[in-house]
């Protein structure tokens, strides 16, 4: 069951708010739990005993560190660390089993070994909550948070629906008190389903158009596929990534809201960056993060010197791409950006010289060089999801450089055929909505009539575009 689905927003959604609406407070967290296992449970039935059983191992691994850390802030003994490397093993195991396990069986058989490939399928937002029980098991050993003592709790806190299958990742320190005592506001309702709603726009109305565009320029056979319309693949490809995901974390954060919780947000513009090192602080900002706490800091960070901060980024990053799926293309696109990262800090160690272009220029063009870094770097991310493989994106960045010999520039774009307006208007209105200040012009904001009136018919057009259009899952949703 996915946000935009006919059957969550006609259906599950309005039962599950008038449920939890009616419950008294003591009984809304059981009313929630029920609803959050039964969502995940309608799209993955077999796959829900995974992540009960990763509910249970996380909740006895926690309650078991926290009985071992002693109660004057002194170092944790061997038997608390051990609690923790088991907990965390057994989350690592379950993600490489369900997630890695078939890449490995491919890469051994490419080598010549006779390893068959299990065929397990991938459960839905594995990833997601595994970084979630690693994190919590992390901030329990570093006495962050309390272990949390109700095995309901702790169960809802893992398998909360509207950040369970695509994030944002919700460390445990951040929602533990309310989880423990919320009230049901309606201004929190009202501010949460605007939310929502501009989050739903954002994913039917600008990625699923754009959609069109990316999947027509990005075919298996690239011998026919001309150079302006790979660049505009691309572009589009860009955009619907960036809407798409961050429209979920947009429906994910106001339904989070309406049942009073504050989630982190996940996206704050990242392609208006002027550098690649801004943009991972604007882009998937819960993974980033949960990425430098729990490994590139415990690697070392930037605290050993030039070369081991260097080597850290490298494979912090490649192992970033791994994390989005089980293919040699997301390693390759970690790697772009870990290479990225290394490129700006050597270029910041070389002595200054005077710029004679303005600050305004110098915003301009850095601007427009993390749009073709990002651009060259999705890509392969783009073949991954397709599975295309590396080769694949190797062919589509010589036709974006040098073009396809036979087909010049201006050949015939055979995706701008039935919907070329819709395409140019979303692709107008994402890069327009990409920068803070039209965003703040356009969004509807504030708390008056004619805002909410705003986002209500902006929220009608996308619910009437989800009811009558095809069936579209979320990109972040296979991984």
């Amino acid at each position: 069951m996915v946000f935009s689905s006919p059957i969550f927003l006609a259906c599950f959604l309005p039962v599950l708010l008038g449920l939890y609406a009616l419950a008294p407070s003591r009984a809304r967290n059981a009313v929630l739990l029920a609803g959050s296992l039964f969502f995940y449970a309608w799209g993955e039935p077999k796959a829900i005993l995974l992540m009960l059983a990763l509910i249970g191992v996380n909740y006895a691994a926690g309650l078991a560190i926290a009985r071992r850390l002693p109660p004057d802030g002194s170092p944790a003994p061997r038997s608390a660390r051990l609690a923790l490397a088991l907990g965390v093993a057994a989350d690592l195991s379950a993600l490489g089993t369900f997630k890695y396990a078939s890449f490995l069986a491919q890469n051994l058989q490419a080598l010549g070994l006779r390893v068959p490939d299990p065929g397990i399928a991938l459960p839905i937002g594995v990833s997601f909550y595994v970084f979630q029980c690693v994190s919590y098991l992390a901030d329990v050993y570093r006495r962050t948070i309390p272990a949390e003592r109700s095995l309901p709790d702790f169960a809802l806190y893992v398998s909360l629906f509207p950040q369970l299958v695509a994030g944002p990742i919700v460390r445990y320190a951040s929602i533990r008190d309310a989880m423990h005592d919320r009230s049901l506001r309606a201004d929190d309702a009202a501010e949460g389903l605007r939310r929502f709603g501009r989050g739903l726009a954002k994913k039917v109305l600008v990625a699923d158009t754009l959609a069109k565009v990316a999947d027509a320029a990005f075919p298996a056979d690239l011998a026919g596929l001309p150079q302006a319309f790979a660049w505009a693949g691309a572009f589009c490809y860009a955009l619907q990534i960036f809407y798409d995901f961050s429209g979920y974390s947009d429906m994910a954060i106001g339904l989070g809201r309406v049942f009073g919780f504050r989630f982190p947000e996940n996206f704050d513009h990242p392609y208006c960056s002027t550098s690649v090192r801004e943009f991972w602080r604007r882009w998937h900002m819960t993974l980033s993060g949960w990425f430098r706490d729990y490994l590139y800091i415990p690697l070392g960070g930037s605290r050993r010197g030039a070369a081991r901060t260097y080597l850290n980024l490298v494979l912090v990053f490649a192992l970033c791409g791994l994390w989005h799926g089980a293919s040699w293309c997301f390693v390759l696109w970690g790697l772009w950006h870990g290479i990225g990262l290394v490129g700006e800090r050597l270029a910041a160690r070389r002595p200054s010289t005077p710029d004679a272009a303005p600050p305004a220029w110098r915003a301009v063009l850095g601007n427009l060089y993390v749009w073709l870094f990002t651009l060259a770097g999705w890509v392969p991310f783009k073949a991954g999801m397709e599975g295309y493989g590396a080769g694949y994106a190797a062919r589509y960045l010589k036709i974006l450089l040098l073009g396809n010999p036979g087909h010049p520039l201006t050949s015939y774009w055979p995706a701008m055929e039935s919907y070329t307006h819709f395409a140019l208007v979303a692709a107008l209105a994402g890069l327009l909505l990409s920068y803070p200040l039209p965003a703040s012009r356009l969004t509807p904001r504030g708390r008056t009539w004619p805002a909410y009136a705003a986002s209500f018919a902006l929220f009608l057009a996308a619910y009437a575009f989800a009811m009558t259009s095809n069936y579209s899952p979320f990109i972040y949703f296979r991984f």
